[in-house]
């Protein structure tokens, strides 16, 4: 789960919605159009969001200190999270009111086909962004659905640019559909409510950001399929007998901490309790990179007396 795939989704963001936004910017002045505002909008709460994940993932870099003996790694899961919320309050709550001002007080488009062939560039440059986001993603999505991945991945930013263009690209088609019957039947009335269906769609997408990322930022443990993993590397068959309790939590993405009581086999002595504990933490650490701290505590299983 290292940052790098994370970094090449996040300029790849960046750098499509930072063009898209003062394109969009120039479209919704010289039209007039609600629904390239709210676009803009929108553009320019990715935009910052996209710093955000950068800013979150630089933070997290910090060496342990005393004050934090684990690191800093759970600044990406906080900077993840204020990007959902920026999402919901300057994207979605923006939009929606633009939308109903617009409702209420109708405007005429100018120069529509300026915002449509605008918004035609949009899309493509969004639908690279979100290809970049998926091709960068896919190593870490295995065989599952991509939304099972965005409810499972504890890398948080990955999640985010997903989310964030294929909100993008559903957002942009209901602003050409808003433009686009504007123009057809003459009322701005489509407009408007375009701009309405984007700012509930940004709704949607930050309180479903703000609910994973606040489950990271509070701690997950590890996945079944890596619980599983680690139980059954954890025994040896010879030495250590089975796993009595585990308990796991991700640190940050890259930093599993593991926790577990094992059973030991009867009769050893206290130099083969310390090798097959330290054996143990070979294996887990061996087979899976992500495990940062691990804690053994050793049961001597003590037979019954006849």
């Amino acid at each position: 789960m290292s940052a790098g795939g994370s970094k090449t989704a996040i300029f790849a963001a960046l750098g499509a919605n930072a063009g898209i936004t003062v394109a969009k910017f120039i479209g919704a002045l010289i039209t007039g159009s609600s629904s390239m505002m709210a676009e803009a909008i929108h553009s320019v709460a990715d935009t910052g969001n996209q710093g955000l994940l950068l800013l979150g993932q630089k933070r997290s870099e910090h060496e342990p200190d005393s004050k934090h003996p684990f690191g800093y790694g759970r600044n990406r899961y906080f900077y993840a999270f204020v990007v959902a919320l920026v999402l919901f309050t300057l994207g979605s709550l923006t939009a929606i009111r633009e939308g109903i001002d617009k409702i209420r007080e109708p405007e005429h488009l100018e120069k529509p086909l300026v915002a449509i062939a605008i918004l035609v560039v949009a899309l493509c440059l969004e639908g690279f962004s979100l290809r970049t986001g998926m091709r960068e993603s896919r190593s870490l999505k295995g065989r599952g659905s991509w939304w099972r991945f965005i409810r499972e991945s504890r890398n948080p930013e990955l999640p985010v640019v997903l989310l964030e263009d294929s909100g993008a690209l559903i957002g942009l088609s209901f602003a050409f559909a808003g433009v686009g019957l504007t123009v057809l039947t003459g009322d701005p009335i489509w407009d408007a409510l375009g701009t309405l269906a984007i700012g509930v769609l940004l709704g949607v997408i930050a309180v479903v950001l703000i609910v994973e990322m606040k489950s990271l930022l509070i701690g997950e443990g590890a996945t079944p399929a890596e619980d599983a993993a680690i139980r059954e590397l954890l025994v040896d068959g010879n030495r250590i007998d089975r796993v009595l309790r585990l308990r796991t939590e991700y640190l940050a993405p890259d930093q599993l901490m593991v926790a577990a009581k094992i059973q030991m086999t009867p009769f050893l002595d206290v130099t083969e309790v310390a090798d097959a504990i330290n054996d143990a933490e070979a294996r887990v650490r061996t087979a899976l990179s992500q495990v940062d701290v691990v804690y053994l505590e050793p049961e001597i299983h003590r037979p019954e007396q006849i």
